[in-house]
């Protein structure tokens, strides 16, 4: 890559795509709650839930509840967001299914508690409310029953539709050619070119909303040298050098979507001795598990096979985390790609593929993909190449 050009910008990474129709939605999440195997099973459901609240209606406001009930559904929330809720309810599909409460705390609380009455009991997300939240919801719902619920919008959410896929594809391609752009900057270290790991990270960050992300996917990684033994190091005044390994781990959201990837270079040229060995035993055990992601397969299987790569190179206590995650509207979703994980992979599921081997005072490589399962096997999200020499 020492010589290579930076890769080009794709066309129309900025242009947005038509709102996701979220129609259909709230039927499957009834249909969950009645599948709950629970004598006191809910048959409403409070969402608080961000990431889920946008996936059931398309809003994206900072403060919202939506309450399922036996026969009516309505989205609540404060005067900040009264046209925006309403148009993103319209584009989404669902205005008409899902009733709009714009009001204060207590004016949201009775229309909340309206919209849930004659429910049996009433789930919570025990995921997000907290135990003071859950005695607040208890006395607002009362004389309902409030009962605990985890995971019940997210194990909908696993499995992506195509317009899902196609917002995390466009993510990915931003990320791509937002690297390509920046990484000119560690192929002129050593030729009078200096920077540091966070200055690396801030370009990079200021790339990807130069190429249409609408914001980073989580805190950029750039690790280098030492730093790169840690698996999530912070970007820090650490001047890159040549010979260096550097880890950049990061991604780019577009209309709430989250890419991931990692590529790991070595500056200045091919890496030598040990860290060259590091370079090529975690590229094979990437490779083996992007291949290993197919419908049907345990997610515990696809790490086992990255496991067993680095487990025979003798580095099995130098890869300690899992392989991989889901991705979509959060960053960490189902399933999780780890050891013993028994999450059957299903077309659509969106997953990383991530293992690394970390050895104090030499370095670290980490090697990452973002990956959809097809019918027949799975392709790639993220593309940028992965050529080690920068």
């Amino acid at each position: 890559m020492t010589d290579r050009d930076p890769m080009p910008t794709p066309g129309g990474l900025a242009d947005p795509m038509e709102p996701i129709a979220v129609s259909g939605r709230i039927d499957r999440v009834r249909a969950a709650l009645a599948a709950l195997d629970d004598d006191a099973h809910p048959d409403a459901l409070v969402v608080t839930t961000g990431a889920n609240l946008r996936w059931l209606t398309g809003f994206t406001g900072s403060a919202g509840t939506l309450a399922v009930g036996p026969g009516r559904v309505l989205l609540a929330t404060d005067g900040r967001y009264r046209t925006q809720a309403a148009e993103q309810l319209a584009a989404s599909g669902v205005a008409d299914a899902v009733e709009l409460c714009i009001g204060g705390v207590v004016a949201q609380r009775e229309a909340l508690a309206a919209a849930t009455s004659g429910a049996s009991a009433v789930g919570l997300e025990a995921g997000d409310v907290t135990w003071a939240s859950a005695r607040t919801w208890e006395a607002v719902l009362g004389p309902t029953p409030v009962v605990a619920t985890l995971g019940l919008v997210e194990g909908l959410r696993v499995v992506k539709d195509p317009a899902e896929v196609a917002r995390m594809e466009r993510a990915a391609a931003i990320a791509d050619a937002a690297l390509g752009s920046v990484l000119h900057l560690l192929a002129g270290i050593g030729g009078g070119t200096t920077v540091t790991e966070s200055e690396f990270a801030a370009a990079l960050d200021h790339a990807m909303r130069l190429h249409g992300a609408e914001d980073r996917a989580f805190e950029t990684i750039v690790a280098s040298g030492e730093n790169s033994a840690k698996p999530h190091a912070r970007p820090g005044r650490r001047p890159i050098g040549t010979g260096d390994p550097v880890v950049v781990d990061f991604g780019a959201t577009f209309d709430g979507y989250r890419s991931d990837m990692t590529r790991t270079f070595c500056v200045g040229g091919e890496p030598t001795g040990q860290l060259a060995t590091v370079f090529a035993v975690v590229a094979a055990a990437q490779s083996a598990g992007v291949a290993a992601v197919a419908p049907g397969v345990a997610a515990g299987d696809v790490d086992k096979v990255c496991r067993d790569r680095i487990a025979e190179a003798g580095w099995a206590d130098r890869f300690e985390h899992g392989t991989g995650h889901g991705v979509g509207l959060d960053i960490h979703e189902g399933p999780a790609v780890g050891a013993g994980s028994t999450a059957i992979l299903l077309p659509g599921t969106v997953v990383t593929v991530e293992p690394g081997v970390y050895l104090p005072a030499v370095g670290g490589v980490r090697i990452e993909d973002t990956l959809v399962v097809t019918e027949s096997g799975s392709r790639p999200l993220t593309r940028f190449p992965k050529e080690v020499a920068v």
